[in-house]
């Protein structure tokens, strides 16, 4: 095969019998969030990188490595990493605001991240995810929250864990960055390069941090007390308390993270994380919170927000297979006009339908109908003569002679 290209790294293609379970991702998520008043979007895969930078933020991790960013006749151009920042510019752009709140709109596509391919994690991979605009209330995080359970559960996956935590409002964050820092500054030289780095620019990503010897420090009382402590404002609080007494009532157990912060700069109040116990191991699979700064930040008219995103790739390695989806009818026959004639009229009448295109013997032909398909539609020398058709149920083995007219009722 000489010098075969191949696929590059960290993308994959995804074959055709992968596509059972991403057709029903993607139809469970059409039906689930339709069915909550949320409208379908497609926003470009590029975008001005400048929307990222001042939208994801230029402190975090995806905007100062893993961007996708090219040049174009001058202008600086970027492959999405998220879609949340694309969304809202969409919303601002078409004058969404002037809709009645809430404007509810869901997602779904590739996304791109210069990242070290893992288990799981890909540079090309997939998400979909729904925002919600206008909604101050905390009933708007409820019902963002059940709405995400609900998909997790419409695909099969059902050993959920809820974390959420409040990051309060910019006020509030600020005191607890600066109490933070305070706490922190005797461990400075102590912390990982990344974390010396989010010390200055970024203090509460500094929870976020995987690296052992950094967990080690937050565990200490006095870091501790400043982490575990309750650092929102009055009114923060109420939110996050009557966002605990909805959840309460839709029934959805959860658990209250004080370190979890997400990884993107535009979260206030509510952030939540839903990890999946399904394969024993332990695998958030939805991630989302509040942004009621960004769209004032990209220069729209002020307006609240929360959405929350999943990794198709995540949830596709968690569901259990879906039935290999068989043909409802092969036919078999030796005169490839009269196949070509009875397959067309079959899937006119949407009947899922193939034959066998090189003409072989009909035990060859027999053989590939029972790998493929429900029935086998025979059309002999007898049939084609008195316009029947043989129909033979592969699971059952019985075979009937009947009419064409009848055959589309035992087919369907």
């Amino acid at each position: 095969m000489g010098n075969m290209i191949k696929v590059q790294k960290g993308t994959k293609d995804i074959l055709p019998q992968e596509m059972a379970l991403w057709h029903k991702m993607e139809e469970n998520a059409l039906r689930v969030f339709s069915n909550a008043g949320y409208g379908e979007i497609r926003t470009p895969i590029f975008e001005a990188t400048e929307l990222f930078a001042r939208g994801v933020g230029d402190t975090t991790d995806i905007v100062n490595k893993e961007m996708y960013t090219f040049e174009k006749s001058e202008r600086s151009l970027t492959l999405r990493p998220e879609n949340t920042a694309g969304v809202v510019r969409s919303f601002i752009e078409n004058g969404m605001h002037r809709l009645s709140a809430p404007v509810k709109l869901w997602y779904k596509g590739p996304m791109f991240r210069y990242e070290r391919p893992q288990a799981g994690r890909q540079r090309q991979f997939h998400q979909v995810g729904v925002e919600m605009f206008g909604i101050k209330d905390a009933t708007a995080d409820a019902e963002v929250i059940e709405l995400a359970v609900s998909y997790l559960k419409s695909l099969g996956l059902d050993d959920l864990e809820v974390e959420i935590n409040s990051l309060g409002c910019p006020e509030c964050r600020e005191n607890f960055k600066t109490k933070l820092k305070e706490v922190l500054k005797p461990y400075y030289n102590e912390l990982c390069e990344d974390c010396q780095t989010r010390y200055e620019k970024n203090p509460l990503r500094l929870l976020d941090c995987k690296v052992p010897s950094c967990k080690e420090i937050f565990e200490r009382p006095e870091v501790k007390a400043v982490i575990q402590g309750d650092f929102i404002c009055e009114e923060c609080a109420k939110h996050f308390n009557e966002l605990k007494s909805y959840l309460d009532i839709l029934g959805i157990k959860y658990s209250v993270n004080k370190l979890l912060v997400r990884g993107l700069d535009y979260y206030n109040r509510t952030v939540f994380e839903i990890k999946s116990n399904n394969l024993g191991s332990q695998n958030a699979v939805c991630g989302g919170g509040r942004y009621d700064t960004l769209v004032g930040n990209l220069g729209g008219q002020p307006t609240c927000a929360i959405g929350f995103a999943m990794g198709m790739e995540r949830l596709y390695s968690l569901m259990n297979e879906v039935n290999e989806d068989k043909l409802d009818a092969f036919v078999v026959c030796t005169d490839k006009k009269e196949s070509l004639k009875l397959v067309k009229y079959l899937r006119d009448n949407d009947i899922k339908t193939d034959f066998d295109f090189t003409g072989k013997k009909f035990t060859k032909q027999m053989e590939k109908a029972a790998k493929v398909a429900k029935f086998a539609v025979i059309l002999g020398e007898d049939e084609v003569a008195n316009n029947t058709v043989s129909v033979k149920n592969l699971e059952t083995s019985e075979q009937v002679a009947v009419s064409r007219n009848e055959l589309l009722n035992i087919l369907r």
